[in-house]
């Protein structure tokens, strides 16, 4: 490493004083200057002889610079560097106020001089290496070195200033597992294969963002190149504005070879102005660039190549937790495939549940043969916090206190649910380890639809479920997913399944009666999407690795080929006064002081569970204002409250002896 300082510091210097001589050369044929005296057998600028080139050579060489050309752009770095030119240029000119390098000055002292090095599409002003300011014409008006290239010929490689607030650098890449290192060795064959020739664009689709930018940093690295991440919200609607970024970094990537990474993940609108500023900034853009995204874009021109990105497969993940957990992976081996089936975490994510599983102490983890109870605990716990949705305006996650005893249920149902759990906690050990899922990739997701009134326990099952499995429940409502936008419901479910598949969550999507329904007959193109919608629901929940939970009231409104397509059906029947009696004796919390309740005159209030919920929380807050235990009093007054709010009257045989 000394040694590479060493020759970049003999570098530097050299490059210093090859450029001063450059600037020392420009100056003698001003100094030389006579209007009636030749100039074009000035003696040319000798080769610098360095290895690398100098900058100056350098930039000649990137962009096909003339000599003339050349000399223009050392008159600007002179100017830079000594103010005495100044008077050099009103003394040629023979004007006080023309104080400034201008192209009439160039083309009047430089040798070689010609109209066509100044036309906006020659070298100096396509690649804006000479920046024009406002003027009376076009050859007095002053120029200057663009900051970027006088930075640049002074050997430093830093981003131009315009595009720093704009872009972001990546830095390699971590070691990737080989599913992923194969998708970068392709990504690094095609460009390579593409050398000199137009840079196709590359899409990787899907996945988690963090695994796209690893892969693409990785690829890059291989190529030598500089990763630059620049999101596509950050791209400005103004099409003179974007022209201008494109050609800056146009001229970054034919400097340095710095690749540009275009994150549009996060990227979920209808607005028509922002896709087209994206759709146009791919198309037009004239370097390598690599697209992330949720969804595939469709090219007009611009040829595309595109890779799916999955997770790492599930034997790359127990390898991941093996290097990560280090030694105390071999007492855990059985606990990491568990971990593999229920949670399809992403390398980072895992290498994160690694680093924070360590602060559980230094002596539970070498002591790890008496404490294997609380590090599996503790583990499973980060990775439900490690791989928890972000997806706040279409779920709500449910903390699941609820267990089997707080749900009354006739038995047949019940064992429905449990059989539920048995799925999902032997999931791996049928279609993995007893070979299941070679037969068939199809229909290997968990999906269950349940049915009943409001009120009758569907959230709660829900809650019991994920109590009992220690998995979080996301409840989804369908009527703010469904969009009256064709395509939109689909792209609002991908998103909820895709955030989903890391952290084997319950997802109970609410209300599906806002999406399902007896499947019309196709009469119009909204008929034909709606009946789409609804099937690839079906096709995510088929597919997904958690389970997945429809709720209805109506279950007799969905199509019976709907329902063929579902793994379980649970009923849920508004309770009988059994039941109802049951509920009531589970409802009110150890803690809560009662006195004199009759549960069986209770259970004459002809109300679902979720009703008598409220009733009992109701009549607790009232109990509690009067510093008294909860009554049957308190219960009569918060149920005439509870019955207002239904709209329904209060008969006398349901009340009748309570007080």
């Amino acid at each position: 490493m000394p040694e590479l300082n060493s020759n970049r510091d003999k570098w530097v210097r050299e490059n210093y004083f090859y450029l001063r001589q450059a600037i020392a050369r420009i100056e003698k044929i001003l100094n030389n200057h006579h209007p009636d005296r030749e100039i074009s057998n000035f003696p040319p600028l000798p080769p610098s002889g360095m290895s690398p080139l100098s900058a100056l050579e350098q930039l000649c060489q990137i962009f096909h610079l003339s000599d003339f050309e050349r000399d223009l752009v050392l008159l600007c770095v002179g100017i830079e560097l000594n103010n005495s030119w100044g008077s050099l240029f009103v003394r040629i000119q023979s004007n006080a106020e023309l104080n400034y390098p201008s192209f009439s000055l160039a083309m009047a002292t430089l040798p070689g001089s010609y109209w066509g090095a100044i036309t906006p599409d020659a070298p100096l002003r396509q690649w804006r290496i000479i920046e024009l300011s406002p003027g009376k014409s076009l050859t007095n008006s002053p120029i200057r070195l663009d900051e970027r290239i006088l930075h640049y010929l002074w050997g430093i490689q830093e981003l131009d200033e315009r595009l720093i607030s704009m872009v972001e650098p990546l830095p390699p890449a971590n070691q990737l597992v080989p599913s992923h290192q194969e998708i970068a060795d392709q990504i690094k064959a095609i460009w390579e294969q593409a050398l000199n020739l137009s840079y196709p664009a590359l899409y990787l689709c899907g996945g988690e963002i963090n695994t796209k930018k690893s892969i693409a940093a990785n690829a890059c690295w291989q190529l030598n190149s500089q990763l630059q991440i620049i999101s596509a919200d950050t791209l400005p609607l103004d099409i003179t504005q974007l022209s201008f970024i494109q050609s800056l970094w146009e001229r970054e990537w034919t400097l340095n070879k710095s690749i540009l990474f275009l994150d549009c993940d996060s990227i979920i609108t209808t607005d028509t102005a922002r896709e087209n500023t994206i759709s146009r900034f791919i198309e037009t853009i004239e370097c390598p660039l690599i697209i992330s995204s949720q969804d595939r874009r469709r090219s007009r021109q611009r040829p595309l190549v595109v890779f799916d990105i999955h997770q790492p497969s599930t034997d790359e993940q127990r390898l991941i937790w093996k290097n990560t957990l280090g030694t105390a992976s071999s007492q855990l081996d059985q606990h990491i495939d568990i971990l593999v089936s229920h949670f399809n975490l992403s390398s980072s994510a895992i290498q994160a549940v690694g680093f924070k599983a360590k602060n559980l102490g230094k002596e539970i983890w070498e002591n790890i043969n008496n404490s294997q109870s609380e590090i599996q605990d503790h583990l499973w716990d980060i990775c439900r916090t490690q791989a928890r949705l972000n997806l706040d305006d279409m779920a709500e996650r449910i903390d699941s206190t609820a267990d089997w005893d707080d749900l009354i249920l006739p038995e047949r149902d019940r064992q429905t649910l449990q059989e539920i759990a048995i799925h999902v906690r032997q999931r791996t050990k049928v279609y993995e380890s007893w070979g299941f899922a070679s037969k068939s990739k199809r229909g290997l997701g968990i999906s269950a639809l349940f049915a009943g009134q409001s009120g009758t326990g569907k959230t709660m099952a829900a809650e019991v479920l994920g109590n009992n499995l220690k998995l979080d429940v996301y409840r989804i409502d369908l009527s703010s997913v469904v969009s009256k936008y064709i395509g939109e419901t689909e792209k609002n479910l991908r998103r909820v399944f895709d955030a989903a598949e890391g952290g084997g969550a319950i997802l109970l999507f609410d209300e599906a009666d806002a999406l399902f329904g007896k499947r019309s007959e196709v009469k119009d193109s909204h008929d034909r999407y709606a009946n789409m919608e609804v099937s690839y629901l079906l096709q995510r929940m088929e597919a997904y690795q958690g389970l997945a939970v429809l709720t209805t009231n109506l279950k007799g409104s969905i199509d019976q080929a709907f329902l063929r397509r579902l793994g379980f059906v649970v009923q849920f029947p508004f309770p009988d006064a059994t039941q109802r009696e049951e509920i009531w004796k589970r409802i009110f919390p150890k803690k809560t002081p009662t006195e004199g309740l009759n549960f069986k005159k209770l259970s004459s209030l002809n109300v679902a569970g979720g009703n008598i919920r409220n009733i009992a929380k109701n009549a607790t807050f009232l109990a509690a204002e009067a510093n008294e235990s909860v009554m049957m009093k308190h219960i009569l007054q918060a149920a005439k409250s509870e019955y207002v709010k239904l709209e329904r009257p209060m008969t006398d045989n349901e009340v009748r002896g309570w007080i």
